[in-house]
């Protein structure tokens, strides 16, 4: 039987937002003031839009009233997605970031920033961005040398259709 707060409600919820079509991703119980915020982060290998997450809310709030879980004090409810520099700590989420800018953090202490080219069950084919005008480099990260790893914002990068697009021409 669970013993922590956290592990109750993973299991209370996860087969309902399961049920959404979305995985749950965090729970988090804070306070904030006098008062404790119950904050769920959910996604799906689409995204999550805003009525993905506004049905999923309902339906969480909908449970939670049913059950003791969060005890008898108030609490408010914040569903949400994972966010644009989110961490990866699961295999689908290293799927999910395919394509995207990461910067990892390495067990050996160094660190690399890298577009993640492919994935699979031991690890990363990444493209490591060249400098000062030099080629791209391609590397491999197996997930045992990765002790973190975050998405990067890209304000600048033209889309796979662009790339393409430009290669034909």
């Amino acid at each position: 039987m669970s013993t922590t707060q956290n592990e109750r409600l993973r299991e209370l919820l996860e087969p309902l937002v399961s049920s959404q079509g979305l995985d749950l991703e965090e729970i988090e119980v804070a306070s904030v003031g006098r008062k404790r915020v119950l904050r769920v982060v959910v996604d799906s290998e689409e995204g999550a839009d805003l009525d993905a997450v506004a049905d999923v809310s309902r339906a969480l709030s909908a449970k939670l009233d049913e059950t003791d879980v969060m005890g008898d004090g108030e609490y408010e409810l914040e569903v949400g997605t994972p966010g644009a520099e989110r961490a990866l700590t699961e295999h689908r989420h290293y799927v999910r970031a395919t394509d995207r800018l990461v910067k990892f953090t390495l067990t050996d202490g160094g660190e690399v920033t890298a577009r993640i080219l492919q994935v699979d069950d031991e690890g990363l084919d990444l493209e490591v961005p060249g400098v000062k005008g030099r080629k791209a480099t391609a590397r491999r990260l197996g997930f045992t040398d990765i002790a973190k790893a975050r998405v990067q914002v890209e304000f600048n990068r033209k889309n796979a259709n662009e790339d393409k697009n430009e290669e034909e021409a």
